[in-house]
């Protein structure tokens, strides 16, 4: 969703559910609130994209997704802002690791083995999984802005999780608590005037 004269270059990473199509209104939020150029895209096996979900493979899809969109925009790779939510943040963390103007994620994990070891506490998850996502590793090697949000009421990715994740990462950053939050609740107008005040100062 290209604006005519964007605050930012956004590339939004979206969550393990759905596709672009129920993620449409995120875009068209980012686009006509927040005033930025936004791209989504699909990972393999999403929506319409062809394969089967992979680690390695969401993490080239994204890449190959930021490539696109740095040569649309015409701009250099680090200059976009990187976005995502939930498993997208995971996303956005591991490309944010080359560099980026600035990270913005949303009720994201620490890794996939913790968030199985939260559902199932009984059962050996953090040794037995191979899918890693290990977003607490990859974000201490970032070292832009960042801005961060999570609800204290999310039932799937725990509040604890975030801060977690947000204590881990280096310096300058922002964490917005969404009160009562759960893990599908629509961002708040004061998430949306810190987004606003993040841009600002980039």
């Amino acid at each position: 969703m290209p604006h005519e004269k964007p605050r930012a270059v956004v590339l939004f990473c979206h969550g393990n559910g759905g596709s672009l199509a129920t993620w449409s209104d995120a875009l068209r939020t980012l686009h006509d609130r927040v005033g930025v150029t936004a791209m989504g895209f699909d990972y393999r096996g999403y929506g319409r994209s062809e394969g089967t979900p992979c680690e390695k493979g969401i993490f080239a899809d994204a890449r190959a997704a930021r490539r696109w969109l740095a040569k649309r925009a015409d701009i250099p790779e680090k200059q976009i802002v990187l976005m995502g939510r939930s498993l997208g943040g995971a996303v956005a963390i591991d490309l944010a690791g080359d560099g980026a103007r600035g990270l913005i994620i949303e009720s994201t994990f620490t890794s996939m083995p913790a968030v199985a070891h939260a559902m199932f506490p009984w059962l050996p998850m953090r040794t037995v999984m191979q899918t890693r996502f290990d977003s607490i590793a990859k974000i201490r090697k970032y070292h832009g802005p960042l801005l961060q949000s999570h609800g204290t009421g999310d039932r799937l990715l725990p509040y604890s999780m975030g801060e977690e994740l947000f204590d881990a990462a280096n310096q300058p950053k922002t964490f917005v608590s969404i009160p009562g939050g759960d893990h599908q609740d629509p961002q708040t107008s004061e998430y949306y005037e810190s987004l606003d005040a993040f841009l600002g100062s980039l």
